[in-house]
């Protein structure tokens, strides 16, 4: 039993780590494969997939300028679509488009840089079309999910980030969010 016990120990830290591993390996080439849906998109595709059974596709790609990030954003803002991208909100307007689009991402992934966002920031939208669209950061609150309502005027183009708050809680969910808008700097 003495040879056997520290066998089966690192056999299974051997087991652990390649399954650790592969679960990194698989995020990576999401991300490949989500850029190579975006840029089919950018080229006319429509509900470009970024893996053939994948229910969402690229709406637009998110920048933070200062913060030199970007990413793809999904249709769809479902636990499915979060686990790999932000995700744009059914029933908001487009990112990038008249109106007020809502973007939302998780707090310990692709979102978490919005704890250093500030306001001033920029953040950009490219849309489709190619046309990039430059947001202005004007205010930063936290809110609850269960009383707050969004209210932004229809006619004006507004982006919406939101992710759960706190950052740094030990367990997910809770009804506050980390909400961050966004005005067009030139909404034309």
């Amino acid at each position: 039993m003495r040879r056997v016990l520290p066998l089966l120990l690192a056999v299974g830290g051997v087991l652990l780590t390649i399954h650790g591993g592969w679960i990194h390996a698989k995020a990576a080439l999401a991300q490949v494969l989500l850029e190579w849906a975006w840029q089919d998109t950018l080229g006319g595709e429509t509900r470009a997939r970024p893996w053939p059974w994948a229910d969402t596709w690229p709406v637009a790609r998110l920048s933070f300028p200062r913060q030199g990030a970007h990413f793809v954003v999904l249709a769809g803002a479902s636990g499915r679509t979060l686990a790999f991208a932000p995700g744009h909100t059914e029933g908001s307007a487009l990112p990038g488009g008249p109106g007020t689009a809502i973007v939302s991402g998780h707090r310990d992934t692709h979102f978490a840089l919005l704890r250093d966002l500030e306001r001033g920031d920029h953040v950009e939208v490219q849309r489709p079309d190619g046309e990039v669209v430059r947001y202005t950061v004007e205010s930063i609150e936290v809110a609850d999910a269960r009383t707050s309502h969004l209210r932004a005027p229809p006619d004006e183009r507004a982006l919406v980030l939101t992710t759960c708050w706190p950052f740094d809680a030990l367990s997910p969910g809770g009804p506050q969010r980390y909400v961050a808008v966004a005005r067009a700097t030139d909404p034309s």
